[in-house]
């Protein structure tokens, strides 16, 4: 079992695959101990799967996970978190923007005892209006609603401990909320700060449209991390705030007609009627409903360990004393 794996999901990057796996390997080399590399092909269209290939085929420290279509960002990362063995795992991009250099200084953390190390891109390069500012109110929201203070809760630059980072489900694009899901679990979290390096290769898969769906996960992070364990409090609340409103009205309209047989409620007091049956209604759909929804998903993503990914075949060089050269695994 090597104590480091290094996780990188690759989507039509094959600018700088070769670049990336060089300058990792030349790191981790002089870190001086064992490591693997885990390279994920998130359905790349280019020769970006081709050239993971040719460099498993000649490092058997190189695993190649090759998923069968792009299933995005945090399904990439969930598969090479699966199929990590080290003790320590860190995540980064494969477009060269992470300066492997500085992987020793996460290494340290963990060394000291934390459980997830974040990167901090505190001075950024990126546009000012497209990016920063929606990027800096998003990452303090982030922090307000989770609890976590980190500023940078966007880059994938990060280390876990290996404990920690299996024990939470990566699903949608979850990955970016890890340091306030981990936080949940009880891990320590530290900060470090890194640099923001412009994209010298290739074509940026980022833009201002994946910082606005920032905003609908905030919603989700929210719930999972008050509500995880206890849904029914969160879907219960405003179920029974519905319920009891509308049985007011329904209770104060009934002693209306009781106390005076001889009144129309209807004609006088239809809205109100209506009013009181929506709410009770909804009542009972948001309790109904709402449980059930969260039953099946926490059923889905942890009874049964289904992933968010499906898995083409897995590459690395065989050991020297086995015959062949690739091992492929379906």
């Amino acid at each position: 079992m090597p104590k480091y794996s290094i996780v990188v999901p690759f989507h039509n990057e094959e600018e700088n695959v070769t670049a990336l796996y060089d300058r990792l390997k030349q790191v981790m080399e002089q870190v001086g101990d064992s490591f693997e590399l885990v390279l994920v092909d998130d359905g790349s269209s280019d020769r970006t799967y081709k050239l993971l290939e040719e460099i498993a085929a000649v490092d058997s420290r190189v695993l190649v996970v090759k998923l069968r279509r792009n299933f995005g960002q945090t399904a990439g990362l969930a598969a090479g978190f699966d199929h990590a063995s080290g003790e320590f795992i860190l995540s980064m991009d494969g477009d060269l923007q992470h300066d492997p250099d500085e992987i020793p200084n996460f290494l340290e953390k963990l060394e000291e005892g934390y459980d997830v190390v974040s990167g901090w891109r505190e001075k950024r390069i990126d546009n000012f209006v497209m990016r920063r500012i929606p990027s800096r109110i998003a990452n303090w929201l982030m922090a307000k609603l989770s609890g976590v203070d980190i500023h940078d809760f966007g880059t994938t630059f990060k280390a876990y401990r290996r404990e920690v980072i299996h024990n939470i489900p990566l699903y949608g694009e979850m990955h970016r909320f890890i340091p306030a899901l981990a936080a949940w679990y009880g891990a320590s979290i530290c900060e470090i700060p890194i640099k923001n390096v412009n994209r010298l290769r290739g074509k940026s898969h980022y833009g201002i449209g994946r910082t606005f769906r920032v905003f609908f996960d905030l919603l989700t992070i929210r719930f999972l991390i008050k509500y995880m364990s206890r849904p029914l409090h969160f879907f219960g609340s405003f179920g029974a705030l519905g319920i009891l409103l509308g049985s007011f009205i329904s209770a104060l309209l009934l002693g209306m007609k009781v106390f005076n047989p001889h009144a129309n409620i209807m004609d006088q007091h239809g809205p109100l009627f209506v009013i009181a049956g929506v709410l009770i209604l909804a009542g009972v759909q948001l309790l109904a409903l709402g449980l059930l929804g969260e039953l099946q998903v926490r059923h889905y993503y942890s009874s049964q360990n289904n992933t968010p990914y499906a898995v083409d075949r897995l590459v690395r060089l065989r050991a020297p004393e086995e015959p062949g050269i690739l091992r492929d695994r379906d």
